[in-house]
């Protein structure tokens, strides 16, 4: 009997377009690239090392996720974020992450509930070391987590829809000095909860946690379109 070979490729390389990807759009998350910014083909190749066909298919990309708007006559730009937009994103995540959360605390076995906390232990530290990129990623990384153990799959693919804006939004608020309470001890909170078992008390947690970066996004956001 003849075996079959393994089509499996271990360990594949990143590619360069995922690099340079990777690298714009934390530039654009983080605000070195600000709304309304142009995105010059010919200057981002040079700063990225890349061809600049390379650049265009990370624009394409960008411009799918979100990020990046093409205007006549301007070209692709950065695109402006504003409170119309990012409403209907907290309401979307509001809608999806209590009920994750909920059936999260419902479900969740011991051994995932330990793989949830090194998860926030991650924004922990990032949290201390104040890096907004890996605070943003490793929030992203701990929500991911909540919907895989929910077993709500569907309701994360589109939440993976929204990442690079949900991003986006993160680091917005996360650069606030206005939060009443910590990013991270709201995570906190969400954790406990899904800890504890108490599918209400997680609900709520989001709730609040969503509610009060809404907030602070609306306030940003509204001042910057003055």
């Amino acid at each position: 009997m003849v075996t079959k070979p393994s089509l499996k490729i271990e360990n594949a390389p990143i590619t360069l377009r995922e690099l340079a990807l990777n690298k714009v759009r934390q530039a654009i998350i983080s605000g070195y690239f600000k709304a309304g910014d142009r995105l010059i083909e010919r200057t981002l190749s040079e700063e990225l090392g890349v061809s600049r066909t390379v650049v265009r298919e990370v624009i394409r990309y960008l411009e799918a996720e979100g990020l990046i708007e093409n205007q006549a006559k301007k070209g692709p730009m950065v695109a402006l974020l504003t409170w119309e937009t990012a409403e209907q994103i907290y309401d979307i995540r509001l809608l999806l992450e209590q009920e994750a959360a909920y059936d999260c605390a419902r479900l969740a076995t011991s051994k995932e509930k330990q793989a949830l906390h090194k998860k926030l232990q991650r924004i922990g530290r990032a949290s201390q070391q104040q890096d907004d990129i890996e605070r943003v990623e490793a929030s992203q990384d701990f929500y991911e987590a909540i919907f895989r153990i929910s077993r709500h799959t569907i309701a994360w693919e589109i939440v993976q829809r929204l990442n690079s804006r949900i991003s986006r939004l993160r680091a917005l608020t996360l650069r606030s000095h206005e939060r009443q309470v910590a990013g991270f001890e709201r995570m906190s909170r969400i954790y406990s909860a899904i800890e504890n078992g108490n599918p209400e008390l997680a609900k709520e947690a989001v709730k609040q946690h969503l509610t009060e970066a809404a907030m602070l996004a609306k306030t940003i956001l509204l001042t910057e379109e003055k």
